[in-house]
């Protein structure tokens, strides 16, 4: 049976209400995807960052660029939930993000704001309380979520980027 390059850590697994130490283990994997998202590109070719990790698939650098992208509008509805009742959050279209011309720039920038912008989230990850993490947004296409659940979509999503590049780095053979 064939891998599906479109998920190859698999579908992300998710769960309403997450046990203490699951929140810690997302933070974690939070924390870390800036730095294996910039291990993951090191050394890539402007070649290499245009090519698509998958066929009809984005292109690494349309990857590393869209990271950043899906993580600033997370860490936005994240603090729409902490201080508002149950938000209804705007979605955006990621497909045609990817096509603007930020997209076929440098990747350094976005790193850079990968990082820094996990370093806040972070904190503020870090201080929420137990019962922050029942509170909710409404994404008008997958309903109402708790940041529990919001928080292990973003811990999946990370890793599940990061993999498409080191699997086609693999199958590619790119040291």
């Amino acid at each position: 049976m064939e891998a599906d390059l479109r998920y190859p850590i698999g579908k992300a697994e998710l769960a309403d209400t997450l046990a203490p130490d699951t929140r810690v283990a997302h933070i974690r994997a939070i924390e870390e995807a800036p730095a294996r998202l910039r291990a993951a590109v090191r050394g890539l070719s402007d070649q290499q960052l245009d090519t698509p990790y998958r066929p009809g698939g984005w292109t690494v650098r349309q990857v590393a660029h869209h990271v950043p992208d899906s993580h600033m509008n997370a860490y936005i509805r994240f603090k729409l939930a902490l201080t508002e009742d149950q938000p209804t959050i705007k979605p955006y279209e990621e497909a045609r993000w990817a096509e603007l011309a930020d997209s076929r720039s440098p990747i350094e920038p976005s790193l850079a704001l990968l990082e820094n912008l996990h370093r806040r989230w972070v904190l503020l990850l870090s201080s929420l309380s137990p019962a922050d993490w029942g509170k909710k947004i409404n994404h008008p296409a997958m309903g109402v979520l708790s940041l529990d659940r919001t928080l292990g979509i973003y811990a999946w999503h990370g890793r599940h980027h990061v993999a498409h590049i080191t699997a086609l780095r693999e199958r590619s053979g790119w040291k």
